[in-house]
């Protein structure tokens, strides 16, 4: 029987000391549509909704985001942000395939309103996985460069769709693809 072995795990073996972004393969490109149907999940747009109604400014995010980057465990604002009934509904489709990895949402500045695993910081405000996904509100999906995650020790590729309501966009949603999982479908 053959083994098949991505061009991503062979890149690796041939050139360890070389880790080189590349582009997401067509099947990442395929996916997202299905995925962009996620920024719809009522579950989801309610959680959002009901942050942004919180009015948090700019200044608090990065505050919050601060303390988040200092803290090197789980503190009482990251356990609720995985238990959340948000964070739940992200639990479940992460479980709907072996190839997702690490889901969280994001209201309408970029701050974390629910999520699978700690994300390394609070504020996404700043990043392309929410400005291209976001888009001023108009909503676009955005697919990030595939890379060499450490911790998961596997090449993931960042999928972020918007969060839709009304036709317009109100936050985003970043889902994590194990591209070696998902080519071995």
């Amino acid at each position: 029987m053959k083994r098949l072995i991505s061009s991503f795990v062979l890149a690796a073996l041939l050139s360890p000391a070389l880790v080189v972004a590349e582009e997401a393969p067509d099947s990442v490109r395929q996916l997202a549509a299905k995925l962009k149907t996620w920024g719809i999940n009522p579950t989801i747009v309610a959680a959002v909704k009901t942050q942004n109604a919180a009015g948090q400014s700019l200044d608090q995010i990065k505050q919050r985001d601060a303390t988040w980057r200092a803290t090197s465990g789980i503190d009482e604002l990251m356990q609720s942000l995985l238990d959340n009934e948000a964070a739940k509904e992200l639990g479940k489709l992460e479980k709907s395939e072996p190839y997702f990895f690490e889901l969280f949402v994001m209201d309408n500045q970029g701050a974390n309103v629910a999520m699978t695993n700690k994300t390394s910081d609070y504020w996404q405000g700043d990043e392309d996985k929410f400005t291209y996904s976001f888009h001023d509100g108009q909503g676009d999906v955005h697919i990030g460069e595939v890379e060499f995650d450490e911790s998961a020790q596997a090449y993931l590729v960042q999928v972020s769709v918007p969060v839709m309501d009304g036709g317009h966009a109100i936050g985003a949603m970043t889902i994590g693809i194990n591209i070696d999982l998902l080519e071995a479908q």
